[in-house]
């Protein structure tokens, strides 16, 4: 079978590619070169995908998808931030680009999968059979990292072995039709694990330090002055509400507004974002450019609302109205009990920092069930 790995420069993409040529796969390695601008890594990373690729003696190719990354993402991204909200580039990333037009890319040049160096897992069985996976795997039974397919098999998106790098949730918005084509190969793996198997396979990447940033810019601006390419500075009040406990006083009365300093632009700040001590951004009100602050407690939410939800596979129906369902609303947040009624999720306990834009995936297990964009 042939497989097109998508090779970043990084550890864990070249161990992926070293594990599936030992299995016997036609391996290809790529590079997708989505970003090219001074600040980026794109062509230090480019030099160590093809250092990887000459030393596995596989193929390699480099997609040029810089303008379609512009439009699918950045575009996007800036919009969004535009309007107050806290998109993941990340997430449009993978929808759009890596398991997108890669994908497309691969399936058209007769490779059989894609596979990239994700900290995750699939499987293919029945939501029952995924359950009793779960339940195994808790009670400590090893994880078997060979591929099972058959025709009648559904796909479904496993948390990784390693909890701290789990990457499901900026998978959450695959459908099964993508994930039936995917490979994680190192998803039964730690980080350590995969660093030991590049040095013993003799990868010059194999200490190279984790990249960070978004997606593939792999930039070294700090994130503001990211935003600053497209968003100009605009001067506005900060304020914190005060409450006037007083029946006789109107809604608008009691709830009069304090400004305690400026900023620069609400779009350069995120709900839950640390304004000045001890003040938090609870809110945005767009109209007025206006950030309104409050303490950390004012931030609790035990409940969201989603624009639309975005389901895996088809088993999930059987699966959402479980008990045992739990909400994650950012990468390596906590996961957190809860209960899905329609558009919306309540919570068991409150989280801080919720924000339009942002997704909320849903886990049963460690199964990843997909997720939705938060109002």
């Amino acid at each position: 079978m042939k497989v097109a790995v998508g090779i970043s420069g990084g550890v864990d993409s070249a161990v992926a590619a070293a594990f599936l040529k030992e299995q016997g796969y036609k391996v290809t390695g790529v590079f997708l070169e989505c970003w090219n601008e001074p600040g980026c890594r794109t062509d230090e990373d480019r030099k160590d995908a093809l250092a990887v690729a000459l030393k596995l003696k596989i193929p390699f190719k480099v997609l040029d998808f810089k303008r379609e990354y512009k439009q699918k993402v950045l575009d996007i991204f800036y919009r969004e931030y535009k309007k107050g909200r806290t998109p993941n580039p990340d997430i449009l990333c993978n929808q759009e680009i890596k398991f997108g037009m890669f994908l497309e890319w691969s399936l058209k040049n007769k490779f059989d999968y894609v596979a990239t160096g994700h900290y995750a897992q699939v499987k293919f069985g029945s939501a029952y059979e995924i359950l009793s996976c779960s339940r195994q795997r808790r009670a400590g039974t090893p994880e078997v990292s060979a591929r099972k397919f058959t025709l009648t098999a559904s796909t479904h998106l496993l948390r990784s072995v390693d909890e701290k790098k789990d990457q499901t949730y900026f998978l959450a918005m695959l459908k099964e039709e993508q994930l039936s084509r995917v490979m994680f190969p190192i998803g039964h793996l730690t980080k350590k694990q995969v660093r030991q198997e590049a040095k013993k396979r003799g990868l010059g990447v194999w200490n190279k330090k984790d990249s960070t940033g978004i997606c593939f810019i792999g930039h070294d601006l700090n994130f503001r002055d990211f935003l600053k390419r497209k968003i100009k500075e605009h001067e506005g009040e900060v304020v914190r509400r005060l409450k006037i406990n007083d029946k006789r006083l109107t809604n608008d009365e009691k709830n009069k507004y304090l400004v305690i300093g400026k900023h620069q632009g609400f779009e350069f700040y995120t709900i839950g974002q640390r304004f000045a001590r001890p003040w938090f951004v609870i809110q945005k009100d767009i109209k007025r450019n206006r950030l309104i602050v409050g303490k950390k407690q004012d931030l609790a939410k035990k409940e969201l609302e989603v624009e639309i939800w975005s389901w895996i596979n088809k088993d999930v129906r059987d699966l959402i109205n479980d008990e045992r369902l739990e909400c994650r609303i950012r990468h390596q947040g906590r996961l957190i009990p809860c209960k899905i009624i329609g558009k919306k999720v309540k919570l068991a306990k409150s989280e801080y920092g919720i924000a339009p834009g942002q997704m909320a995936v849903i886990y049963h297990g460690h199964e990843c069930l997909g997720g939705g964009i938060i109002n």
